[in-house]
């Protein structure tokens, strides 16, 4: 029997020249599943991203999830994308170890925590402010360039990275400081500022918010005593006053010392995102 992709819609085209398109996983015509195939909005039409991948239950572990990823991805390589994207549910364990037989590597996670009453107390010795308009402006000159970095150093190709950082602070920041729902915020030991955090309430799936922690930075200097631990409680605080329960992040693979720091205040996994090279 045989496997293919067959267009379950027209090819739909977005105003900044991205693709997508739904297909129907077939098995001799008759639908089994279903996928969809798009150019990756936050990295440039040269990267895709393989969603909602689906294959019926009584169709399942015949190998029809392989060929209908690979399918997917020679369609993306059709489009001039030269990697792919996907993210899974930490809990899918199938779709999980496929991705990984099919050659991705883990470059992310996102995570979240249930946040109990009352909000945690800061450490002792511990102050915090809002952000000014001059340390922001400080922090948004160094802060697309690090996070661009921060994906070219997991491979991404720089135009892809710097795309994405740019999407990111236009979308996320379009007032600055006074960006509508966003708040950043600095602490302070000894009367001197040891680091920031910027959360904001942003929607995770359709009709459901929650608090975000979109960047959290220790001076170089001040690392490694606790201010990290007193950021992340301070971006709860934060979270419970904004009137949301649950508060996720993204953390990238490889930063260890992050993820436990997460694991430590009760952060679960929630999603893994990986990605390929498309040869």
């Amino acid at each position: 029997m045989t496997t293919t992709l067959r267009p379950a819609e027209p090819l739909q085209h977005s105003a900044d020249g991205g693709r997508s398109r739904v297909y129907d996983i077939c098995v001799n015509s008759r639908r089994v599943g279903s996928v969809r195939v798009a150019t990756d909005p936050d990295f440039g039409a040269a990267s895709g991203r393989v969603d909602r991948l689906w294959v019926d239950e009584p169709d399942r572990g015949r190998g029809r999830g392989t060929v209908a990823a690979l399918a997917a991805e020679e369609v993306l390589r059709g489009w001039g994308c030269s990697d792919v994207r996907v993210s899974m549910p930490a809990d899918a364990a199938a779709a999980l170890a496929l991705a990984r037989a099919l050659g991705y590597a883990e470059l992310s996670r996102n995570m979240l925590k249930e946040l109990a009453d009352p909000p945690p107390a800061l450490p002792p010795g511990v102050e915090v402010r809002p952000m000014t308009e001059d340390e922001f402006t400080a922090w948004q000159a160094t802060a697309k360039d690090a996070f661009a970095r921060s994906w070219t150093d997991r491979g991404v190709p720089e135009d892809q990275a710097r795309a994405k950082a740019e999407a990111s602070h236009r979308e996320l920041l379009p007032e600055g400081l006074a960006s509508p729902g966003t708040a950043f915020h600095v602490a302070l030991a000894d009367g001197r500022a040891v680091g920031n955090v910027w959360t904001a309430v942003r929607e995770l799936e359709p009709g459901v918010s929650a608090g975000y922690v979109y960047d959290v930075e220790v001076a170089e200097e001040r690392r490694g005593r606790g201010y990290g631990r007193a950021l992340m409680l301070l971006a709860e605080r934060v979270t419970r006053e904004a009137g949301e329960s649950r508060l996720g992040l993204h953390v990238f693979a490889g930063n260890t010392p992050a993820i436990r720091l997460y694991e430590s205040l009760g952060y679960r996994t929630t999603h893994v995102n990986s990605a390929k090279r498309l040869l």
